[in-house]
Formats: structure tokens, C-alpha cells, sequence
């Protein structure tokens, strides 16, 4: 069952008097449960779209449907709301509220969904617990490790059970060990079911997906199964 399918997306940018094409026709179908990397070196486009993935962007042109329903046309509010109740984000950097603890900033997101403080803090906690920070809950984000960090933006992504979950370069600012440890959670994500995204510039990241894509000049590819040619193109 697709959770996400894009179809002919492009997204142009005004540069001068001459629009940009930075995404190039890109098709994706991610179906229920799916782990995927998307990789690419910098300026190929593999954060704009992300960021349309993520409803923080729309696309100049092309499709986009979301568990079953199609994004084109809604408000910048109503995008809010599909990102809210439907996606997770993790980012590198990981953007902790820093005078909130862990708790607090892995409740926030029920908070602006309108859940109950007591039933916020129960989910938020349990959230970190499955994160093994179930004894920092109550430290602020300067008392934390960047790896605990990760943690902690890894529950608050997860917290609201998204459908999605969209990881753009998640071990970017951790060493080897760190970096580990949230792959990890990933993996056990996955196999938990959860459907995944990540963006990563590191072959040994991508590595622990199920399925890689490779995005150059605005184009994505799949990375050609095992045996294969290395002439296999994704659905772009």
C-alpha cells in the first residue's frame, strides 16, 4: 500500500530573469513500511525536495499525493496541518527549544495539536523511554550530548505516530559512536513499521536502508539491486 507517491514533480526557482529548474520530473512511489535514503552532494537537489516531502515547499509543477489524498491547491494552514498530524521531522541540527527539557520538547508537537496536558507528558515520556533517555526526561538540551539530542528530536519526531518520518542527514553533526546508536533506532523503527526517509550524503548511512536513491542534478535514480546492471533508472 503507497503512502506517497509523486508524480512529474518539478520545482523551479527565479535566478536573474531566468527561472531555475532544480527538480527535473522526479516520480517516487513509497509504499506503507518502506526505509529509504535518498543521497546526493550538495546543490543536487535532494533538499528541495525534501522539503517538498515535507510540505515545508510545493512543487512548481506535477503531483503529489498522501496517503491518498492529493497536496496540490491547499492553503499554507492546511499544509500545516498535514505536517503536524501526518509527518515527523529530524533534522541535523536537531532544533531543541533550549529552556525546555527533553520532556517539554518531545510534548510540543501534541501541544499544538491540541492533546491534553497529562496525556502529552505520558506520550512524551514513554516516547523517550523507547529512545533509552528515560533518565534525562527532565535535563535541558546544554545538559545533553549531541547523540542524546538526536534522541530526544528522534521522539518528539515520533511522538505524534506520524505516518512518515523524514530524516535529512540525522548523524550529520555526531561522531562514529553516536551516529551508530541513532541508526539504530532507526532500524528498530523500521522494523516496528514505521515508513522512513532519509536524506545523507554517507554510504554507510545510506547503507542501513532497505531501498537508496541517488539525486544529481535535480534527477533521481535508484541505486541498481544486486546483480544489477547499474543501468536501472528509479521512476524519475
Amino acid at each position: 500500500m503507497s503512502i506517497l507517491t509523486l508524480t512529474d514533480i518539478c520545482k523551479d526557482y527565479q535566478q536573474g530573469k531566468e527561472p531555475v529548474r532544480v527538480l527535473k520530473n522526479i516520480n517516487l512511489t513509497v509504499e506503507k513500511g518502506d526505509y529509504i535514503a535518498i543521497m546526493g552532494p550538495s546543490g543536487s537537489g535532494k533538499t528541495t525536495l525534501m522539503n517538498i516531502i515535507g510540505c515545508l515547499d510545493v512543487p512548481t509543477s506535477g503531483s503529489y499525493v498522501l496517503d491518498g489524498r492529493d497536496l496540490k491547491d491547499l492553503t499554507d494552514d492546511e499544509l500545516a496541518d498535514i505536517r503536524n498530524q501526518h509527518l515527523g521531522f529530524v533534522f541535523q541540527s536537531f532544533h531543541l527549544l533550549p529552556k525546555m527539557t527533553a520532556l517539554d520538547n518531545v510534548a510540543l508537537p501534541l501541544l499544538y495539536g491540541g492533546v491534553g496536558q497529562k496525556e502529552r507528558r505520558e506520550r512524551a515520556a514513554q516516547a523517550l523511554k523507547a529512545v533509552g533517555l528515560e533518565d534525562r526526561m527532565d535535563f535541558l538540551p546544554n545538559q545533553l550530548s549531541g547523540g542524546q539530542c538526536q534522541r530526544v528530536a528522534i521522539a518528539r519526531a515520533m511522538v505524534g505516530k506520524p505516518d512518515l518520518l523524514l530524516a535529512d542527514e540525522p548523524t550529520g553533526a555526531l561522531d562514529t559512536k553516536a551516529g551508530s546508536q541513532i541508526m539504530d533506532i532507526f532500524r528498530s523503527l523500521s522494523d516496528d513499521g514505521m515508513t522512513i526517509i532519509m536524506i545523507t550524503h554517507e554510504p554507510g548511512i545510506a547503507a542501513c536502508a532497505r531501498k537508496i536513491y541517488h539525486i544529481l542534478d535535480g534527477e533521481l535514480r535508484s541505486a541498481p539491486e544486486k546483480g544489477g546492471t547499474g543501468n536501472e533508472e528509479a521512476e524519475a
